[in-house]
C-alpha cells in the first residue's frame, strides 16, 4: 500500500484541506478486518467501478471485455467453452454474446463438425474496437497500480493466478 491514508475510506476535504470523517468511517468492522474475502470483495468493487469509469466513452462492462479479449486470442472458440473458461453462465453468454453481435463486434458462424454449436469469431469492427478497450483498460490498470503499488499489484498478480 502506498500510504495509511489510502488504506482507509475516501474522506471528503473541509474548506482548511483538513480530511473529514465519513459517518460510515465511524462504524466498525470487527472481525470483517481479518477476513480476506471481505477485502477481496472491497477491492473487486473498486476495481470495477474504476474499470466502468474508464472505459464508460466506449460502454463495455468488464465482462464483456473478458469475452472480447478471449475470442480475439483464440477465434474459433465455441460458446461453450468461452463460458467455461470465463466461469460465465451459459445462458449469461447468450446474452453478452447477443449484445456483441448487435453491436457488430462478435459474429457466431456455424460448426462445421457440431449443427448445435457455433464457433465465435471477433470482426473487423470488434478487433478495431478490442485495440481501443485493450488501451483503455491498461490505463485502468495503471490506476489499479496508482492504488495499491507497483510490487502490490504483481504480488497481487501472482497469489490470484492459482484462480484464473
Amino acid at each position: 500500500m502506498t500510504s495509511s491514508a489510502a488504506q482507509t475510506s475516501p474522506r471528503k476535504r473541509a474548506g482548511n484541506g483538513a480530511a473529514q470523517r465519513n459517518d460510515a468511517d465511524d462504524i466498525g468492522l470487527d472481525a470483517l478486518v481479518g477476513h480476506a474475502g471481505y477485502a477481496v470483495r472491497r477491492f473487486q468493487i473498486w476495481i470495477f467501478q474504476d474499470f466502468i469509469k474508464t472505459l464508460g466513452e466506449v460502454e463495455i462492462r468488464p465482462t464483456q471485455y473478458s469475452v472480447l479479449t478471449v475470442i480475439g486470442a483464440n477465434p474459433g472458440l465455441s460458446q461453450m467453452a468461452v463460458a467455461k473458461r470465463l466461469g460465465i453462465e451459459r445462458a449469461r453468454l447468450v446474452h453478452l454474446l447477443d449484445s456483441l453481435e448487435q453491436r457488430k463486434y462478435v459474429k457466431r458462424i456455424k460448426s462445421k463438425t457440431d449443427r448445435r454449436s457455433h464457433a465465435l469469431h471477433l470482426t473487423a469492427q470488434g478487433a478495431t474496437a478490442l485495440a481501443r478497450f485493450k488501451r483503455l483498460a491498461a490505463e485502468h490498470e495503471r490506476h489499479v497500480e496508482a492504488k495499491i503499488g507497483r510490487e502490490n499489484r504483481q504480488h497481487l498478480l501472482r497469489i490470484l493466478a492459482d484462480f484464473t
